[in-house]
C-alpha cells in the first residue's frame, strides 16, 4: 500500500507538468488536431471494412448483411495458383527495384554534393527531380513511344545498327526491365532529396580532418560521407521494405497488357482486376489484408534485425 501511495505521488507532478506544456503550448498542439483527424478519418476508420475479407459480400446486402464466412477467403486465397503467381511476381519486381534502384540517389546525391559549382549543382538537381512530378500515365506514354517496336526511336536506332526489333512492352523477358528503369528514372532524383539534406548534419570538421591527414575525396566519402548518412540509409531501407508488396501498381497499371501478365500482374493489379473486373470484394480484401500484415512483419522484422546488427532502428 504504502509503495503504491509512492507511486501516485510521484506520478501527479508528472502529469501536472504535462498538463503545464500542453497549455503553454496550445496553439502548438491545436495545430496537431487537422493531422490527427485526417489520420482517423482516412487511414483508422477504414479499416472496419477489414470485416469484408471475412464475409461473402454483397454489395447490396451492405456488411451487415452480408454472410459471415470465417477464414474460407483465406483458404482460397493460400490454395489459389494464381494468386501463388502474383506473389511471386510481387516479390520478384520489387526485389529487382530494391537491388537496382534503392542505391541510386544514394550515388546520385554523393556525385551531386561533390559539385562545388553552384549554379551547375541546382539545374542538375532541378533536371533530375522533374520526373517525379510527371503522372505515370504520362510516364508511360513517353517510354511507349521510344520502345515502341513500330517507329520507336530506340528499336529505329536497332535497326539502323542492324540489329532485330525489341518487343518491350510485349515480351515477358524485357517488360521487368522496363519497369525498373522507368520507375528508376523518374524517382531516383526526387529519393536523392533525403540524402542531400542528411549531409547538412555531417560535421565539416572532419572532412577538414580528411584532407590534412591525406586522405582522397574517395576515402573521405567511404569514411564519413556513408557512415554519416548510415541512419538515414537504414531508415530508407526497413521502410523500403515494409512496401515491398506494394510493387508500384499505379506504374503497372499503366504499362501493363495482357501479354505480360505472366511477368507483370502483381498483388495490387490482380486485386483490381479481380475486385473491380469481377466484383469479388472479399477475395480481394483478404488479399490486401494478407499483404499488409506481410508489410507490417516486414518493417517489424527489418528494424529487429537492424537494430540487432547495426545498432540502429526506426524506433
Amino acid at each position: 500500500m504504502a509503495s503504491r501511495n509512492r507511486n501516485s505521488a510521484a506520478s501527479a507532478p508528472a502529469r501536472r507538468s504535462n498538463r503545464g506544456r500542453i497549455r503553454a503550448d496550445w496553439d502548438l498542439y491545436l495545430l496537431l488536431v487537422p493531422g490527427i483527424a485526417v489520420l482517423l478519418l482516412f487511414k483508422y476508420v477504414p479499416m472496419y471494412g477489414i470485416l469484408i475479407a471475412f464475409q461473402d459480400f454483397r454489395i447490396f446486402d451492405g456488411m451487415s448483411g452480408s454472410e459471415w464466412v470465417g477464414l474460407d477467403n483465406f483458404r482460397r486465397l493460400f490454395t489459389s495458383d494464381d494468386f501463388l503467381h502474383v506473389f511471386v511476381n510481387t516479390i520478384a519486381i520489387s526485389l529487382l527495384k530494391l537491388v537496382f534502384l534503392f542505391p541510386l540517389p544514394i550515388v546520385a546525391a554523393i556525385l551531386l554534393n561533390e559539385l562545388k559549382n553552384m549554379a551547375f549543382r541546382k539545374s542538375v538537381q532541378t533536371v533530375v527531380y522533374l520526373p517525379h512530378f510527371l503522372s505515370w500515365i504520362i510516364v508511360s506514354g513517353l517510354f511507349i513511344d521510344l520502345l515502341s517496336i513500330n517507329g520507336g526511336l530506340v528499336n529505329k536506332l536497332l535497326s539502323q545498327l542492324g540489329a532485330d526489333p525489341i518487343p518491350f512492352f510485349l515480351s515477358n523477358d524485357y517488360f521487368r526491365g522496363v519497369l525498373v528503369a522507368t520507375a528508376g528514372w523518374k524517382e531516383t532524383g526526387w529519393s536523392t532529396i533525403v540524402y542531400l539534406a542528411a549531409f547538412s548534419t555531417i560535421d565539416p570538421g572532419l572532412y577538414e580532418a580528411a584532407k590534412i591527414d591525406g586522405a582522397s575525396r574517395l576515402r573521405q566519402i567511404w569514411h564519413i560521407t556513408l557512415p554519416g548518412i548510415a541512419p538515414i540509409i537504414v531508415l530508407m531501407l526497413i521502410l523500403r521494405l515494409g512496401s515491398i508488396f506494394a510493387g508500384d501498381t499505379e506504374q503497372i497499371l499503366a504499362m501493363y497488357n495482357s501479354t505480360v501478365y505472366k511477368s507483370a500482374d502483381i498483388i495490387g493489379t490482380y486485386v483490381y482486376r479481380m475486385g473491380l473486373g469481377k466484383q469479388e470484394y472479399s477475395f480481394t480484401t483478404a488479399v490486401g489484408l494478407f499483404e499488409s500484415v506481410i508489410g507490417f512483419a516486414l518493417i517489424i522484422g527489418g528494424n529487429y534485425l537492424s537494430r540487432k546488427y547495426l545498432r540502429r532502428g526506426i524506433w
